[in-house]
Parts: structure tokens; C-alpha cells; sequence
């Protein structure tokens, strides 16, 4: 990922160096093994972590040697060999290069996950605050992005937090998924190395062990994470969505933060655009496409091929560095979100009474009125005042058919905005718990 979209502990779990020393821990823990169960001399396993175990590998060097092999784990054994000497002739014993590779990947999407989950734990936080905060600021609630009926905005951040709970729990699920160790040997039989080596390489990395390998750990473990990455993205895509609607200038119910010096448009001064949630939205469109192949990466040649790896050479750095990075960007929107009531209250008002239609339709049928009929009654009373030709209540007073069912205080009672609040102490319970 660019640099302009990465932060810095996420991108550096991807860096050459650090994919290296991962290499190299699972090699000299599995030698360690190895001398336990008398594969190897106890002083060669001691000798590997003692000439290597602090060293600051070359990539270049290693990229120079995979010119010439065509083969990345065997120019970094290759230079491993540089630093340990003699005993590097026990490094690597029964192992294959994926039981290298796919039990590092499984250590980098393990800290990456631990990222992600911090990320999420910090929009959450700022939901709940700002959810509490505007817990009964009135709003007007659209479906089709039409006037339906008043909710508040608190709600609406209520609703955000406990679709990122879902996507933590997922989270949650998906590391645990993904976090095994596979040092099974060729083709996943053991047969040049003690299954015993692969639970201490395990228990090491705080791994878990693949139960039935092949050559490489099955990649159905990949595709979940990688859609579980894309699913949060969806989420996030879906508030920050809501928050690029409230920001449009006819409704301007909210908008992002607007610091000192920022400029909105290089032609128009007076422009204050929504672009951190619009940039979050792109990021997301992003994160979700590397899902597909993830999913196609499933189907590999019998025990092994090496389709999958190009792909995940992309896309797990470009993933969790893109929703690590979008997270982020997502919980500073949140966290500052200027919220203006008064246009909500403004908005509210906008249509002249309409967003109260279904509570005079339910107490028409409560008097006795047919359904079918009782809508008739508010909807011919509705359509002008639709067109902008008078105010619901008025003309409601005034219709000869309604005034037979409901008197005025009734029908006045009806419009009362305080209506819609009633419930929303039950639902953040229900959300937040007893906080």
C-alpha cells in the first residue's frame, strides 16, 4: 500500500525485516525442537539463535541470491547459512518452504488482527460517547432518503455501534481462524519431521496447529479473514455514507470537522467538503475487492501450488494496512463530527406535519375506522400539503370526515414529537448495556 494510506506499526509487520525475523524464529524454534527429541546437537540449535538470533538481515543480499535461485526461502537460507556457519547444515530439516511461509503469514495476520482490533475498539468508544451525547437530539429518519418518522441522532450511532460489536466479534473469529502453524513437511505427511516439532514452533508463536495439512495450511482459513476485513469495510462504508448524506447542503444535519487553514476547493473558497468520509468509502471499495481473490485462492492443485501466493503477497499487506489506516480515519470523523440540532430541528419541520401520518392513521383505526379507509382519510390530507398547499394539522381540523373520529386535542396530541423518544432509553440498554 502507498505510503499517503499506511500507518506505520501496520506496514512495518509487512516489511522485508520483519518477515525475515519471522522466518528465521520459526527455523531455529523448530531446531530447538529438533535437539529435544535428538534430531540435531543441542550446542547447533543454541549456535543458531546465538550467531543469528540478534542480527539485522540484508535484504539486498537476499534479494541478489533469489536472482540467481528463482527461490525466496532458499536465498534466505542461504544467507542464513552466512551468519551461522557449520551448523547451518541442521536448519530446515524436513521442512518445506510453506511451512515457513504460510506459519509466518498466520504470525502477520495474528498482529495485524491485534491492530484492527484496537482500531475497532477506538471507533466503538467514540460511537458510545457520541452516541450518549446526542442520545435524545431529535432527527428526522428517511427511508428511501425520504421523510419517514423522527428517531434521534444518538440512534442512529447506537445502530453503528452495535454493527462494529458484530464486526468485532467477527474479527475476533477470524484470527482465531487464521492463527495456525503448518510444519508438516512435503505434501503434509510428517514423514521427515516429528509432528512434536510443529506443537512447539506452535506453542511458541502462539499458534495453533493445523490438524490436516496438505503442503500447505487449506486457504478456506484466508478467505473467511479476508472476508471478514471486507465486511467491516462494508460497515464502514455504510456510516460514513450516512455522514456524507448529513452533510449535503440542503440538509446539513452534521459535517465533518474543518480545521484551521483546510481548503475545501482549489477554485470555490467557500466549498467544505465531506472528503475524509468520502476517502473512507473509496478505502473500503478497496479492502472489499480483495476478497474475491482470496476466495479463488481456495483451489489449489492437489497438495500444493503456488497460485495463491502472488495474491496474498497484495493483498494481505494492502488489506489490513488499507482498514487499518481507514479505521483510523473513520474514528477521528466520529470523534469530531460537528453536529448542528438546530437544522435537524429545521428539517424536522420541513414538511409541515407529514412525518406524524401513521400516528393519526393508527388512532383513526383505534375509533373504529377500517385500515383501508383511515388511510384514504390521511392521505388526501397528506398530498396537498405534499405539494406545499397548506399544514397537515390544519387540514385535518378542518376535514369533516376526520373531525368525527378525532377532535382537535386529539389529533394535536398526535404531533407530538416527544412521542418518538419513549422507547430510545429501552434500545440503548439493549445496545450499551446498563452504562
Amino acid at each position: 500500500m502507498i505510503p499517503r494510506y499506511s500507518r506505520l506499526e501496520m506496514a512495518a509487520i509487512w516489511e522485508a525485516q520483519t518477515r525475515f525475523r519471522i522466518w528465521f524464529e520459526i527455523e531455529a524454534h523448530a531446531c530447538d525442537a529438533l535437539a529435544e527429541v535428538g534430531v540435531i546437537p543441542k550446542e547447533a540449535a543454541k549456535a543458531i539463535w546465538e550467531k543469528a538470533g540478534h542480527v539485522t538481515f540484508d535484504v539486498a543480499r537476499i534479494d541478489a541470491i533469489e536472482k540467481i535461485t528463482h527461490h525466496d526461502v532458499v536465498a534466505f537460507l542461504t544467507h542464513l547459512a552466512e551468519f551461522i556457519g557449520p551448523e547451518s547444515r541442521f536448519v530446515h530439516q524436513g521442512m518445506t518452504s510453506s511451512d515457513v511461509l504460510d506459519t509466518c503469514l498466520a504470525v502477520q495476520l495474528s498482529r495485524a488482527s491485534d491492530i484492527l482490533l484496537a482500531d475497532i475498539d477506538a471507533l466503538l468508544a467514540a460511537l458510545k460517547r457520541r452516541a450518549f451525547e446526542h442520545k435524545f437530539t431529535l432527527v428526522i429518519g428517511r427511508s428511501h432518503g425520504i421523510h419517514a418518522e423522527p428517531m434521534t441522532f444518538g440512534l442512529k450511532l447506537a445502530q453503528a455501534y452495535a454493527e462494529f460489536l458484530r464486526a468485532r466479534e467477527r474479527l475476533v473469529n477470524a484470527r482465531k481462524e487464521i492463527a495456525t502453524c503448518a510444519i508438516s513437511g512435503a505434501v503434509g505427511t510428517y514423514a521427515n519431521i516429528d509432528p512434536r516439532i510443529e506443537a512447539y514452533v506452535a506453542e511458541k508463536l502462539g499458534l495453533a496447529v493445523e490438524p490436516a495439512s496438505t503442503q500447505v495450511i487449506p486457504r478456506d482459513r484466508h478467505a473467511m479473514f479476508f472476508a471478514t476485513l471486507a465486511v467491516i469495510a462494508s460497515s464502514m462504508e455504510r456510516l460514513a455514507t450516512e455522514i456524507r448524506h448529513m452533510q449535503r447542503t440542503e440538509v446539513l444535519e452534521a459535517e465533518e470537522y474543518f480545521s484551521e487553514g483546510q481548503k475545501g476547493s482549489s477554485a470555490m473558497p467557500h466549498k467544505r467538503n465531506p472528503v475524509l468520509s468520502e476517502n473512507v468509502t473509496g478505502l473500503a471499495r478497496l479492502v472489499r475487492s480483495m476478497a474475491m481473490p482470496a476466495m479463488e485462492n481456495v483451489a489449489l492443485w492437489h497438495e500444493r501450488d503456488i497460485s495463491h501466493s502472488s495474491v496474498e503477497r497484495m493483498v494481505a499487506p494492502d488489506a489490513t494496512i488499507t482498514l487499518d489506516f481507514a479505521l483510523a480515519r473513520l474514528t477521528q470523523v466520529i470523534e469530531k463530527l460537528i453536529v448542528y440540532p438546530a437544522n435537524m430541528q429545521k428539517n424536522l419541520d420541513r414538511l409541515g406535519g407529514l412525518i406524524h401520518s401513521q400516528r393519526v392513521l393508527l388512532a383513526l383505526t383505534q375509533k373504529g375506522v377500517s385500515r383501508e379507509d383511515a388511510y384514504a382519510l390521511v392521505q388526501r390530507n397528506a398530498m396537498p400539503v405534499w405539494r406545499g398547499e397548506g399544514d397537515f394539522l390544519a387540514l385535518l381540523k378542518n376535514d369533516k370526515d376526520v373531525r368525527k373520529v378525532l377532535r382537535g386535542a386529539e389529533l394535536e396530541e398526535l404531533f407530538d414529537l416527544g412521542y418518538h423518544l419513549k422507547n430510545i432509553d429501552f434500545i440503548f440498554k439493549r445496545v450499551f448495556g446498563e452504562s
